[in-house]
């Protein structure tokens, strides 16, 4: 993971919180309580999706790799769940950018890091095995709160660490260049110059 810059809100996200909020209003949810059991909110957020694309340049806040938009597998992850801030469901300053794995993972979970409030290098990798962990230079709580994120999101899972590793390794091979490497998988990127191995 690396830091993601909150985005300001698109002007047309004023529908998205203005038909959200008459929906609670009109199903008398209170705003400041925890969203009753089996109730379904009306997923008015979808319809942002797009500027939420647009806005975080198409990457994973999670993963930090880009995706095209359409392959359909983006989505809003509420980084405070709908079910405990039914006033947040509706708010762009609690969506984060994610792919769909990312976001099925996470849940409702609150022992995951949120993007917007870590700082670059707190997560480093092995560029050859892909392997993620947390900086050895970070305090204990810092230490532990990171591979708490790492475990709960399987970012250290085969299938990412490949990734990974396939994204420097096809830039060491002169697949493509080093600003498409920056664009398509900025954490890569990061860690590369970071270990001068650009």
């Amino acid at each position: 993971m690396i830091h993601v810059e909150a985005q300001p809100v698109p002007d047309s996200f004023a529908k998205v919180r203005e038909n959200g909020l008459a929906w609670l209003n009109r199903k008398n949810i209170a705003l400041d309580q925890p969203l009753p059991s089996h109730t379904q909110l009306e997923p008015y957020w979808r319809s942002c999706l797009d500027d939420l694309h647009t806005c975080y340049e198409g990457r994973c806040a999670y993963l930090a790799v880009f995706f095209e938009r359409v392959t359909g597998g983006g989505s809003v992850d509420h980084f405070i769940a709908k079910s405990k801030r039914a006033d947040l469901a509706y708010e762009w300053s609690n969506y984060r950018l994610a792919c769909s794995r990312m976001n099925s993972r996470k849940r409702d979970y609150d022992d995951v890091l949120d993007p917007f409030d870590i700082e670059d290098g707190w997560f480093n990798l092995e560029l050859i095995t892909g392997r993620i962990y947390p900086n050895p230079a970070l305090s204990p709580e810092r230490f532990a709160s990171v591979q708490k994120t790492i475990i709960r999101l399987g970012l250290d899972d085969a299938g990412n660490r490949e990734m990974r590793a396939r994204h420097y390794q096809e830039y060491r091979n002169n697949e493509y260049t080093e600003n498409f490497l920056k664009k398509r998988s900025p954490f890569v990127w990061m860690e590369a110059q970071r270990q001068e191995l650009l």
